[in-house]
């Protein structure tokens, strides 16, 4: 696994007619994740840029998370993608700054223990059962409390996700996310259902998330794929058409 997860922006000038040079990401660090994109690709669709700028992801994912911010919210500032088909031991979720085209953090995230062991396999809404939930979040507000610096979501989808906040599901730091607690054990240490980051990556990332951004959790779950209000949007395509 890749360990650097720190890039410095691109800082070649713009060109006339809105061209622009990218240089390479440099390291910086070992946390921020960022790549530069031109302004004139905007009017590129959403999936295509999250997609260039974290070739490491699903494509389909992306272009699921993309539909589902689009049919929320096509003016979102910020978005998070956690790919839960992924084991914990690969860095699977991703945050995007989609003003600045910007990918600021490719991290690893824990799941909940009940929602299996270095791969999950179980999703609920259900209180107590530590299990994950699939689905679109709005991120609320940041707080310190017993996993320190941690930040509130709302979920926004009925019977999938919309007890998160009944839960306490937050995102928070935690010292089972590293490494070292790969290497020992073969899998991130897991959670109550809270998607856990690094602890030395949580200030900067949650305070990139926080007060009304967006963060789309994915497993290939066929009855949610079917039923989600935000991945069957039927303004979807044409939103994405003018993005």
């Amino acid at each position: 696994m890749p360990s650097p997860r720190s890039f410095r922006p691109a800082t070649g000038p713009l060109l006339a007619v809105a061209l622009m040079i990218l240089t390479p990401p440099a390291l910086s660090g070992n946390f921020l994740v960022q790549a530069h994109t031109p302004a004139a690709a905007r009017s590129t669709p959403l999936a295509q840029r999250l997609t260039r700028l974290a070739p490491q992801a699903d494509p389909e994912v992306l272009r699921l998370a993309a539909r589902a911010l689009s049919c929320a919210d096509p003016q979102a500032e910020r978005l998070a993608v956690i790919d839960f088909s992924r084991p914990s031991t690969e860095e699977r979720l991703w945050v995007f700054d989609l003003r600045q085209e910007r990918l600021l953090f490719r991290e690893l995230v824990s799941h909940g223990q009940g929602s299996g062991d270095a791969m999950a396999s179980a999703f609920s809404n259900t209180p107590d059962s530590h299990q994950s939930s699939l689905g679109l979040f709005r991120t609320l507000n940041s707080y310190r409390g017993s996993n320190g610096y941690s930040l509130r979501l709302e979920g926004l989808e009925p019977g999938v996700n919309d007890l998160a906040f009944e839960r306490a599901i937050v995102i928070h730091g935690a010292d089972y996310v590293s490494e070292s607690f790969i290497q020992r054990t073969g899998r991130l240490g897991r959670s109550h259902g809270c998607p856990a980051v690094r602890s030395e990556v949580a200030v900067p990332l949650i305070d990139s998330l926080k007060d009304s951004q967006y963060l789309f959790t994915y497993y290939p779950d066929p009855e949610w794929l079917r039923q989600s209000a935000f991945l069957n949007c039927p303004r979807d395509d044409r939103r994405l058409a003018m993005q």
